[in-house]
């Protein structure tokens, strides 16, 4: 294995100090993907030898090359394996990352039985604050307000609609569904406890009072074993979709002074009445009719958003405390000394298509590009040192349905919130990634909006706003001149082409660009003046590498990827401020595909068949479930799209489906004429 980081430091420099606390030496990171390479980071910089898990899906992974060393596991999930794994490869210390076992108390009581360190709290804790049932009860103990709830045997006629029902394990928003009438209750506990059960093992289920329009406010704490607990200040996590996150801040923009101290001083009192140590967030929920904040629920380990803390509070580094803690160190800095110093965001980067659907994407990412301190500097001036991006994700590398569909995230800080919010956007603007659909377009367009401009998305928005898709058209013309380049060299000057189409439009659209735009390659200019996309005939089609181009409309400069290869140079792919644009061309030779029967219900992203509620000849009723379907750990209901009979069945529980095979046919069920 080998070393990407930063030249090693001394570990007895890092552990031992007047405490005499004893050294780590070695940590196993219990996890993968950019949360694994985080970790190995930091233990890099101090000389502490890092050692990888991976699967056989896994082999080649970035995480896996970063290591010291690396150990082959089954799953990720097999608490034996992966402590096993740990002595054999001679561990002091395993660090969880977040997600996976990290929340599993099972997990941490047999890391203590085998003599190794758990960076982060007892088995104990994670059995009462991983829990939100049973960190609900402290809570109340503790006099920190809760939502109201409901037992979970009382008669649904006494349940004042809405009400949310929520996976008591875990976290991320799995095993999470609102329900706003009696008749939706039965079906949202199957699903939420199905869902639980995969997502943690574990399907017991808390019902609470639904806040309609609400903040999400966390705070992030620290402890050390000595009995010191500090707060590093609070993020707001309340632009998210059916309680998945999207975008993350720190500190909160509409979090007051008084509100402040109320919520930080609350996650502490809770961190101490559990004797807590490590890295931890308590969550709130912040009543926008009320402005009254009310506990969720406690997360036992590092945060997936715990990068805008670091950058908005400075020099900080919380995976370097978290270690520091499990070596018995104290924590080495006051609570006045953590204060804001800027503001920062964070994005994340997901492999699906947020503008169909948010469906899981998989495949190979051909070609990747993250921004960096000097391609956004090209964009913004002072955009340079201000990005930030934690990614495991290089050109060439398969993504499968396996695991969560986050690729990345990228996280952007400034002087205010303002300079932080333009500088994500430059950010986004450099993110550009080939072959695979992701959300990176979405996010551009999210934070773009006056809504996020003006901090006014509260934890519903994304549930009943739509945000606009990026209009094609520039991709569209960029597209066209990848061919003209092919065709006609540097292409300069009125050109014309083929029907160009994004895939899935059934009808051309005309583009004509009455201003002249400009090309910058390689520090050159090409500009081509006024110049239209019609249908022609004769045109080929060029083969090269994606591209970076600088593209000035109406004097804004818009940043472009282009690649002309895709598929044998039969399709040109753009990405235009982080949407992913394929554009084909009509192929008149071509067989005709096969085209969907009305009643047709095909796989609408590739994953497993959970459930099969239909069979041959079954009547069904328009909004029937027949299918049920999961990829990355997100479930979805496939049902009939009218009233009818079931013709053809051609999926089974358990099968493995690409995007677009067909599932079950429902047809018109026939009458007999008078």
């Amino acid at each position: 294995m080998n070393n990407e980081f930063a030249e090693a430091g001394d570990a007895m420099d890092f552990f031992d100090d007047d405490y005499d606390a004893p050294a780590l030496r070695s940590v196993l990171v219990a996890n993968r993907g950019e949360i694994a390479l985080r970790v190995f980071r930091t233990a890099a910089e101090f000389g502490i030898r890092t050692i990888a898990l991976y699967t056989d899906l896994d082999a080649d992974a970035p995480h896996v090359m970063a290591a010291d060393e690396a150990v082959r596991v089954d799953s990720y999930l097999d608490i034996h394996a992966v402590v096993a794994a740990a002595v054999h490869a001679d561990a002091e210390a395993i660090h969880p990352g977040y997600g996976f076992l990290s929340e599993r108390a099972a997990f941490a009581r047999a890391v203590e039985a085998a003599g190794i360190r758990l960076v982060g709290p007892t088995a104990v804790v994670m059995e009462q604050m991983g829990r939100k049932d049973a960190a609900r009860e402290i809570a109340v103990a503790a006099g920190v307000p809760v939502i109201p709830a409901y037992d979970l045997a009382t008669p649904v006629a006494e349940l004042a609609f809405p009400v949310l029902v929520k996976a008591a394990a875990g976290g991320g928003g799995k095993g999470m569904r609102v329900v706003r009438s009696a008749d939706e209750y039965a079906d949202a506990l199957a699903a939420a406890a199905r869902e639980a059960q995969s997502a943690f093992g574990d399907d017991t289920l808390l019902i609470e009072k639904y806040i309609e329009s609400g903040r999400h406010i966390e705070v992030q704490v620290m402890a050390d074993t000595r009995g010191n607990v500090l707060h590093l200040l609070e993020r707001d996590c309340s632009t998210q979709r059916r309680h998945q996150k999207v975008l993350e801040e720190a500190p909160g923009p509409t979090v007051t002074p008084k509100l402040r101290t109320k919520i930080t001083e609350a996650a502490v009192a809770l961190a101490r009445a559990v004797d807590y140590t490590g890295a931890g967030t308590v969550e709130f929920l912040v009543d926008n009719a009320t402005g009254e904040p009310y506990f969720l629920e406690m997360n036992t380990r590092l945060q997936v958003e715990h990068p805008v803390t670091e950058l908005a509070l400075g020099d900080y580094d919380l995976v370097e405390m978290q270690l520091r803690a499990a070596a018995g160190q104290g924590l080495e800095f006051d609570q006045e000394d953590a204060e804001a110093q800027a503001h920062a965001i964070e994005a994340r980067v997901y492999a699906e298509d947020s503008h169909h659907g948010f469906l899981p994407q998989a495949g190979t990412a051909r070609v990747v590009h993250w921004p960096d301190a000097e391609t956004s500097r090209l964009v913004r001036e002072d955009a340079a040192d201000v990005v930030r991006v934690d990614h495991a994700l290089l050109s060439g590398q398969v993504v499968s349905t396996a695991y969560d569909p986050m690729l990345g995230k990228v996280i952007a800080h400034g002087r205010d919130r303002e300079t932080a919010r333009r500088n994500l956007l430059a950010a986004l603007d450099e993110t550009a990634i080939f072959g695979l659909t992701t959300n990176a377009g979405f996010l551009r367009q999210l934070v773009a909006s006056d809504e996020f401009a003006d901090a006014t998305i509260d934890t519903a928005w994304l549930d009943h706003n739509e945000v606009p898709a990026p209009a094609p058209e520039l991709a569209r013309a960029l597209a066209a001149h990848a061919v003209a380049d092919a065709v006609l060299g540097q292409g300069a000057g009125p050109f014309a082409s083929d029907a160009w189409r994004a895939s899935g439009d059934q009808v051309p659209v005309l583009v004509e660009l009455d201003e002249p735009i400009s090309v910058v390659r390689d520090g050159t200019v090409s500009q081509i003046g006024e110049w239209k996309i019609r249908t022609l005939d004769r045109v080929r089609l060029g083969v090269g590498a994606a591209e970076r181009l600088e593209v000035s409309v109406d004097g804004e400069r818009e940043v472009v990827f282009v690649d002309g290869g895709l598929n044998s140079g039969h399709a040109v792919e753009v990405v235009h401020r982080g949407q992913r644009f394929v554009f084909t061309r009509p192929d008149p030779f071509a067989p005709a595909g096969h085209e969907l029967a009305e009643g047709e219900l095909t796989a609408p992203m590739p994953g497993t068949v959970l459930a099969v509620s239909t069979e041959v000849g079954h009547r069904v009723q328009a909004g029937e479930a027949l299918v049920i379907m999961e990829a990355m750990k997100m479930e979805l209901t496939l049902k009939a799209p009218f009233d009818g009979v079931v013709a053809s069945v051609h999926a089974a529980v358990g099968d493995q489906v690409a995007l677009g095979a067909p599932l079950v046919v429902v047809e018109p069920e026939q009458t007999e004429a008078p």
